[in-house]
Order: structure tokens, then sequence, then C-alpha cells
């Protein structure tokens, strides 16, 4: 069965960035299984992995525009300290979800000072170009409750 939409596909995959740096892998958590066409991930690789099989590898460049998006440097801000209400030990690298006009962000913590925390509403790899070298291990159908719930179940999947 090729890669299709609606189909589950199962994938072993590694992240990296233009250095050859590793983001992320599926090494360790083991393999990353989701529903094509349902924007389980990212554009640039669902498109990549579409009418390919179980056994194929694909290496996959995608530029940010198909990934995280670029970044927007309004969205990284000084707020005051004191927004962060009763929790003591911030630091940096710490997320925390934000409430704006258009609905939660997460931002992260980027820069501490005495008064105000610089925080950013970017996704991380936003601005980055995407590298994945990826090995499919199954394409199947999906289950009407999997169609239904708009992501898979099971190993590598979502679990109720």
């Amino acid at each position: 069965m090729k890669v299709s939409e609606n189909s589950v596909v199962v994938i072993d995959y590694t992240l990296t960035d233009n250095d050859g740096k590793v983001i992320d892998s599926s090494e360790d958590a083991g393999p990353l299984a989701y529903l094509q066409g349902k924007g389980n991930i990212i554009p640039g690789l669902e498109a990549a992995l579409l009418g390919k099989e179980a056994g194929d590898e694909v290496k996959a460049s995608i530029e940010p525009e198909q990934a995280y998006g670029e970044r927007v440097e309004d969205m990284q801000q000084e707020v005051p300290k004191d927004l962060f209400g009763g929790i003591d030990n911030i630091e940096v690298g710490m997320q925390f979800e934000s409430s704006t006009d258009e609905g939660p962000v997460m931002v992260t913590v980027v820069e501490m000072g005495e008064e105000m925390i610089t925080v950013d509403g970017n996704h991380p790899l936003a601005g980055v170009h995407l590298n994945f070298d990826v090995k499919v291990r199954e394409v199947r159908e999906a289950t009407a409750e999997e169609l239904e719930h708009g992501h898979v179940h099971g190993e590598g999947g979502h679990h109720h």
C-alpha cells in the first residue's frame, strides 16, 4: 500500500539542521505513527512521504515555510516577572502557556532579568531548515475510529 490521504504511516526518522546537528530522532522513543493528511506532522514531510511504501527510505529537505514557519520577531517580548505569580524557580528554556487575544500560545523563557523575563512565542524550530532521513516501516488503512479522532491509535500513536 502506498502512503495516501487518510492512511496510517509508521516511520523511523532522524531530523537534523543544516549543520548536521541531530534535533530529534525516533531511535530512543520508537517509531512515529501518524495519519496522512490530517496535519499530524509538518506539511513538508507529509508531501515528501506521499506515494511512498513500506521499506522506502526518504531524504527530505524542508524549508521553514513547510515546517514551523519563519521566526516572527514580534513574538519575543519582555514581560514583568510578577506575571509568573507563584513560580519561584523560573529558568531559561522553561515553557509556559500564555493567553493571547488569538488564544493560548506556548512561550519559552529565553532570558532572565532582575524584574523582567524575555519570552519567545515562536516554535523552537521556527526559521530552521529541517533535514529528515526517514524509513517507512508500515503503511495501512486507518480505522474508522482513527479517522473520526484524526490521529493514530496504538503503538507509535495516541493512547486513550
